[in-house]
């Protein structure tokens, strides 16, 4: 097969591609980065780039206008070498985090009366041993068995990489040691031996003990660095998933997988992720990240596959069936995790292929495992998962919200960055905008939660109808006609004018826009009634409703009743609870007991598969409309709008 030669620019950067390679391929293999958050499916127009010379053949142009295949747009991921090329890959979007930067914020106490000894499985011994002697040849590993079972710790297993280490060890130390071991694990009944280093008395900081807890999300890694004696989580951190790029949604990140290198390239992604927030924790709190001895991690199922290396196809793909739900214990060596390489990997149990750790985790930290009362538990994000139940009892299902509450998936939309608009108020008068932005600069986009809060804006003010339609015709008043107008996606409104904007370009929510939005809130609208019929309860019998979840955090509750996202309830039953998944991750890494909680948890949900219920449609249909069909079941918004239609009689 011929080979072709690709140039990119403004890198410069030269490599080889067969006829036939997709222009993706060529930028992979160069070293370079290109925005693929649809996966490669050619669906979100992201990885647009300007082919310069050469040939290359467009197989789709659905995202692209005639303008843009003017200017010699193509889509990389839908754009075929056939012969040398030069190709200008425009400047990538910036991803930036938002940090907590005052040091104390970043400690998080202890949730429950930590007793190490009790609770926790790595365990640091200091360890004085009888040097050997022409009158006691003991060899080594007994030695240190010996002062171990005095201690009271028998049986132990020692890895090959340890053993073959130990005598310098020993040696160097002048037999004053610290042994730090892994006592139990809920599959390990044996205690393991993980290092030796020199003790207390010859080292101060011999003795310290470390931990991790991972919360591996689909758009954000956070993690706790925790002290193992005292339980303290002394820092966190978080950054953007590296996967983001590759797929904004577990969907395309599961199709990206099954690509050519796919499945290797995301693990490294998110390896490297997380390798890199655990070097920022390690430095700023001078940790050696050899004394990290254990790592606990939560994460949806395809995250949790994805960061194992397993391949994650069968997840997509009818029944529904993942590799592993109970993954058994893995070392850190094995997953090119910078902390001790014989450090335990914890992965903690998921449900289903949609329900994953990160829920059992988070049932765990937000106290329904605990709950008298009926309890509804939800993360609200790409997926829409949710737990309805009490202490005795759990079901649970999962929905494809989308990537609508990501901010993707929308014309101007961008995730919850410096820039992005956050929340918007509209005057009922004059119909302008009012709005927040992150950073207090010029807008570039509208993320998550100011999506949620404009289509609200606009519903209650009567922009839009009931069915996300915007409201044209001659009768429309001038202060609104200013506002709304056809574009290239049909009706839209413009929320910020290019002379506002920091891209000098109007933007604007589409119709389009919303019937994503309404579509994302009538699958999770939907599941919450699914859950409640297949137990026989009604919503309104459900006294505490718990999100979780860091997009929760950002959530409107009034804008996001009004467009039926959240159902109708006494605000007080709310309670916006954070990324309890890292918490729950956190909780297990304190305690063996809070672990076999977590176990129990997965063994004890009811999973409810909605491809297969045939209520789902229907409810799903039902609430296709703002905020529903049934206006009784959100009587806050009905009173609103009784008002409303008064208003405009008198």
């Amino acid at each position: 097969m011929a080979t072709h030669s690709i140039t990119f620019h403004p890198s410069n950067k030269k490599n080889s591609s067969t006829t036939g390679s997709l222009l993706t391929e060529a930028v992979r293999d160069a070293g370079l980065d290109l925005a693929q958050p649809c996966g490669g499916q050619g669906r979100c127009g992201r990885c647009a780039v300007i082919v310069e010379s050469g040939n290359v053949r467009r197989r789709s142009t659905i995202r692209l206008s005639a303008s843009d295949l003017e200017a010699g747009y193509a889509l990389a991921c839908q754009a075929v070498i056939e012969g040398d090329a030069a190709i200008l890959i425009p400047e990538q979007e910036a991803v930036e985090r938002r940090l907590v930067t005052d040091k104390t914020a970043r400690k998080v106490e202890v949730p429950f009366a930590y007793d190490p000894i009790r609770d926790q499985t790595i365990r640091a011994f200091d360890l004085t041993l009888d040097p050997p002697t022409l009158e006691d040849s003991t060899d080594d590993i007994s030695r240190l068995e010996r002062a171990l079972a005095a201690q009271g710790i028998f049986n132990l297993d020692v890895p090959l990489p340890l053993l073959r280490a130990l005598g310098s060890k020993l040696r160097d130390a002048e037999w004053n040691v610290t042994a730090i071991i892994e006592t139990d694990h809920w599959k390990r009944n044996t205690p393991r031996l993980i290092d030796v280093n020199p003790s207390g008395l010859k080292d101060p900081k011999g003795l310290d003990v470390y931990g991790i807890a991972i919360d591996i999300g689909t758009t954000t890694v956070s993690v706790y660095l925790v002290n193992l004696i005292t339980g303290e989580a002394i820092d966190t951190a978080a950054e953007y998933n590296g996967q983001i790029n590759r797929g904004e949604d577990v969907i395309s990140r599961i199709i990206y997988a099954n690509k050519n290198g796919g499945l290797s390239e995301l693990g490294n992604l998110v390896r490297k992720t997380i390798n890199d927030v655990i070097d920022r924790l390690a430095s700023r709190n001078h940790v050696d990240r050899k004394q990290i001895y254990k790592a606990t991690v939560s994460g949806n199922t395809t995250m949790m596959h994805l960061f194992a290396g397993l391949p994650p196809a069968s997840i997509r793909l009818t029944p529904y069936i993942p590799i592993v739900n109970h993954p058994a214990p893995l070392l850190a060596a094995d997953l090119d995790l910078n902390i001790h390489p014989l450090a335990t990997v914890d992965l903690l149990p998921s449900v289903a292929s949609y329900v994953g750790a990160d829920i059992t985790a988070g049932v765990l930290a937000s106290g329904l495992s605990e709950a008298d009362e009926l309890t509804l538990f939800i993360d609200v994000g790409t997926n829409g998962e949710m737990v309805l139940g009490t202490k005795d009892w759990f079901v649970t299902c999962a929905c494809s919200a989308g990537p609508a509450f990501e901010g993707a998936g929308v014309v101007c939309g961008m995730r919850a960055t410096r820039g992005a608009i956050e929340e918007v108020w509209i005057n009922t008068q004059t119909f302008e905008p009012t709005y927040r932005v992150i950073g207090d600069v010029k807008p570039k986009g509208i993320c998550g939660s100011g999506l949620i809060s404009l289509v609200a804006e606009l519903f209650i003010t009567g922009v839009v109808d009931k069915g996300g339609n915007f409201i044209v015709g001659a009768g429309l008043a001038p202060a609104l006609a200013r506002r709304v107008r056809e574009g290239e996606h049909g009706g839209e409104y413009v929320v910020a004018w290019a002379n506002e904007t920091d891209m000098a370009r109007d933007i604007v929510i589409t119709k389009v826009d919303i019937d994503n939005l309404m579509r994302a809130k009538a699958a999770i609208y939907a599941g919450f009634t699914v859950l409640a019929q297949s137990v026989g309860v009604d919503l309104a019998d459900v006294q505490k409703l718990l999100v979780g979840g860091s997009f929760g955090k950002y959530i409107n509750v009034e804008k996001a009743v009004q467009i039926g996202l959240l159902p109708d309830m006494q605000w007080e039953r709310f309670n916006f609870l954070g990324n309890t998944s890292v918490l729950g991750a956190y909780m297990a890494l304190l305690s063996r007991d809070a672990r076999s909680k977590i176990k129990a948890i997965a063994e004890k949900m009811t999973y409810i598969e909605l491809s297969a219920d045939n209520t789902f449609y229907d409810s799903f249909t039902s609430a296709l409309f703002l905020p529903h069909t049934d206006m009784t079941k959100f009587p806050s918004v009905e009173a609103i709008w009784d008002n409303k239609e008064k208003q405009e009689v008198w």
